[in-house]
């Protein structure tokens, strides 16, 4: 099979390689469980790629390996008794192994998907949309009718939250960086749109009457002291993640002062862990794509011969919603 591996750690520009390999069995998999065998169609491309393309990530396997946590395909074999079957179409969280034609996933993070969906949009599905939920729900205590605050909006974790705060009945502000980014995030169904060079902090409290019940941040960097001046009595700021770059500090005082509180949000270690956990929070996003929520928006698309050219466009902050490596039927 066509594969694309990452065989050094000097970045996106150099670290990529397209190569023939071996398939991999059910036997491969990274994960203790049960694996399912999928012929992948496409391949979702997120920060965390660029991260392991310079040794950065906090998993670190052993060169040459081929990267790829989430894709999109079609069942070629599963365990007896799992709840997805050969032939189904799927979207599956892999860890690794996802930039490939074939790859294996943990049984409880494959997940069947419909015509709703093509198969760029399920390639975007399982990485930011079950971090979404899990972010907003089952750490961040949303509750309907509340304000969510949503940095990196136009990005793939930042549309998803949009989409998935709006199906759980949240009022959204996202923050943008540019006028394309604006209409990304409008897209995705951004109640307000407010500009990162600007007093966004100020809008936003203006905007929710008081200030936000929820900051959403993938972002970290020097912003976020204002994320937690944005919120309003008991409000809380949910990290996801660091794509600033710099991971901020906390002065534990303005906690006290407002009754609120910094959370943090590892979809991933409590996924792999939690299998009913997996499969609660892939049912809510079932229903929230049947209820016409949850549209994954598909940005940059590459060949899978130009993953290096898909992880330069995100490291270079230029990425739009779900960049997709189509890799083949």
């Amino acid at each position: 099979m066509r594969a694309i591996q990452i065989v050094n750690l000097n970045g996106p520009e150099s670290a990529l390689e397209l190569v023939e390999r071996s398939e991999p069995g059910a036997s491969h998999m990274l994960t203790p469980g049960r694996g399912v065998i999928v012929d992948v169609h496409a391949a979702g491309v997120s920060f965390p790629e660029v991260l392991q393309s310079r040794g950065m990530y906090q998993l670190k396997p052993e060169l040459p390996f081929v990267p790829g946590s989430e894709v999109a395909g079609v069942v070629r074999s599963a365990p007896d008794g799992a709840d997805v079957a050969p032939g189904d179409r799927v979207a599956a969280f892999c860890v690794l192994g996802g930039f490939a034609e074939v790859t294996v996933a943990p049984e409880h993070l494959c997940f069947r998907v419909g015509g709703e969906l093509d198969d760029a949009q399920a390639a975007g599905l399982v990485l930011n949309y079950h971090t979404a939920y899990f972010a907003l729900k089952v750490r961040g205590r949303l509750a309907e009718g509340e304000t969510v605050l949503v940095h990196g909006a136009a990005g793939g974790v930042g549309t998803a939250t949009l989409q998935v705060a709006k199906g759980l009945g949240a009022r959204t502000i996202a923050v943008v960086s540019s006028d394309d980014k604006e209409r990304v995030a409008q897209e995705a169904g951004a109640d307000h749109v407010v500009r990162s060079d600007g007093p966004w902090k100020d809008q936003a409290r203006e905007l929710s009457e008081g200030g936000v019940d929820i900051v959403l941040d993938p972002v970290g960097g020097d912003r976020f002291t204002d994320s937690l001046r944005s919120l309003g009595e008991g409000g809380r700021v949910v990290v996801v993640g660091f794509t600033g770059g710099s991971i901020p500090e906390v002065k534990v005082n303005r906690l006290l002062l407002g009754n609120t509180e910094v959370v943090g949000a590892a979809w991933g270690a409590a996924a792999l862990a939690r299998a009913e956990l997996s499969q609660e929070i892939g049912e809510a996003i079932s229903g929230l794509i049947e209820g016409g929520f949850v549209r994954p928006i598909v940005g940059a698309r590459f060949p899978l011969e130009q993953a290096a050219q898909a992880l330069e466009l995100i490291d270079g902050r230029g990425a739009t919603g779900k960049v997709v490596l189509d890799v083949g039927r």
